[in-house]
């Protein structure tokens, strides 16, 4: 998929309102070669994902091995919204905690006396993190009003096909 394909489907209103959520899952593969599905925090920069996780987190020697990944960010509701992203995981050691880190875990209702307890916890804990950042290199928008599964473009089409023939 060319960039400003890729772009376009990024830019989509719809899309802007799942990269603006602070959940997604992430799919690699395991060392033991099978695949894992995690639910991880998101922030979106503008033309990165950015992750973040403990520099003893046991998906980062799998990403290190193969860095190819899937994300999933998809809605609650009745019909479903989904963007699917594909990419590679570049992994970015860092001292302290990101930035991104605060950003993500900043959607969640807390009052300002808990953020400032929850942020110094989180402080305490950690020395440093690593970032874990996709740029896209494939996305495809499902929101089955005028997106819908490629299987089932296909079979529609297909459908269509026959009933002009």
């Amino acid at each position: 998929m060319d960039q400003n394909a890729i772009d376009e489907m990024l830019n989509r209103p719809l899309s802007q309102e799942l990269l603006a959520r602070d959940l997604a899952r992430l799919a690699f593969v395991a060392l033991d070669g099978t695949p894992r599905s995690i639910p991880i925090g998101i922030v979106w920069n503008g033309s990165q994902i950015v992750m973040c996780t403990a520099t003893n987190a046991r998906k980062l020697p799998a990403l290190r091995r193969n860095p190819a990944v899937a994300l999933t960010i998809d809605t609650e509701s009745h019909p479903p919204k989904v963007l699917l992203i594909r990419g590679r995981a570049e992994l970015d050691v860092v001292n302290g905690i990101p930035d991104e880190y605060f950003q993500w875990n900043g959607t969640y209702e807390m009052t300002p006396e808990q953020r400032a307890e929850w942020e110094d916890g989180v402080k305490s804990l950690y020395d440093g993190m690593v970032r874990i950042v996709v740029k896209p290199t494939w996305a495809k928008l499902i929101d089955f009003e005028t997106t819908l599964p490629t299987a089932i473009e296909e079979l529609m089409q297909r459908q269509q096909e026959r009933q002009r023939a």
